[in-house]
């Protein structure tokens, strides 16, 4: 980023706010909804994605800590009886999708990309129209859900459009008051896999850059936990509600994108 002009690092700057913004209100997101923005000022994704998943190390670990304070001191210093995490789950979850996951970062099994994402994103939709409906789909199968979360682990290892469909999975299962705090610690233990295989690949993670979008990110982030105070305080259930119709908004973007890059 060393040739860029002013205007195009403050763009960039901008564009980590929002980033930093939209991963603390929803829990997921902050990668998906800014990369396609910063490709536009920079079209090279191995610029950005350290950047990414840094921050999102830093602020999952942070987010995840706090709710456990928060917790504490709302039952006097004393341990909670429900942790912010949903701890079962996440295991459960983890177990499902560890192998897909590694079998995806190291390349072992290709699958073509224009099918794999357009099934991803019209599954996604399904779930996220029951969301905005308040009428959330829920498979009640195991099957099925083992079969998204194995499809959600494998291309989180190859992409970024993994995300979405492990939302989708579980928020069926996990309390709205858990449902951040649990997918953020997911996000850690997935992207810190990922940044192993920069490190082992020797990608530049761009620290000098880390230093001056951090804090652009952390002003994103602060606007984002007011936020999502506020969809989880709503009583018409409104963080599922806009966690379904930002869903939709990025599987017809991944859509329109896939059929575009297929003619």
């Amino acid at each position: 980023m060393a040739d860029l002009e002013i205007h195009q690092l403050v763009l960039i700057g901008l564009i980590f706010v929002w980033s930093g913004f939209v991963r603390t209100s929803l829990g997921f997101g902050g990668a998906v909804l800014s990369l396609p923005f910063l490709l536009l000022v920079l079209d090279e994704p191995l610029v950005f994605l350290p950047i990414i998943a840094v921050h999102l190390l830093i602020f999952s670990s942070w987010i995840a800590w706090r709710g456990h304070r928060q917790l504490m001191a709302d039952n006097h210093g004393q341990a909670p009886s429900e942790s912010n995490i949903d701890w079962g789950y996440l295991l459960k979850a983890m177990k499902v999708m560890i192998i897909p996951k590694l079998i995806g970062v190291v390349g072992l099994l290709t699958l073509p990309g224009n099918v794999l994402t357009n099934i991803i994103f019209v599954i996604v939709m399904g779930y996220a129209i029951g969301y905005v409906l308040d009428k959330p789909f829920r498979s009640h199968n195991r099957v099925v859900d083992t079969l998204l979360l194995v499809l959600g682990g494998y291309v989180s290892g190859t992409s970024l459009i993994g995300a979405p469909l492990i939302v989708a999975v579980f928020a069926s299962h996990v309390a709205t008051h858990q449902l951040r705090d649990t997918l953020f610690v997911l996000w850690f233990i997935l992207v810190l896999i990922k940044m192993v295989s920069f490190v082992i690949a020797g990608v530049d993670l761009q620290l000098i850059h880390q230093l001056w979008l951090l804090p652009c990110a952390l002003v994103g982030h602060l606007l984002g936990e007011r936020a999502h105070r506020y969809l989880v305080g709503s009583r018409a259930n409104l963080y599922f509600r806009v966690l379904g119709a930002v869903l939709i908004v990025v599987s017809l973007v991944g859509l329109f994108s896939s059929l575009g890059s297929a003619r």
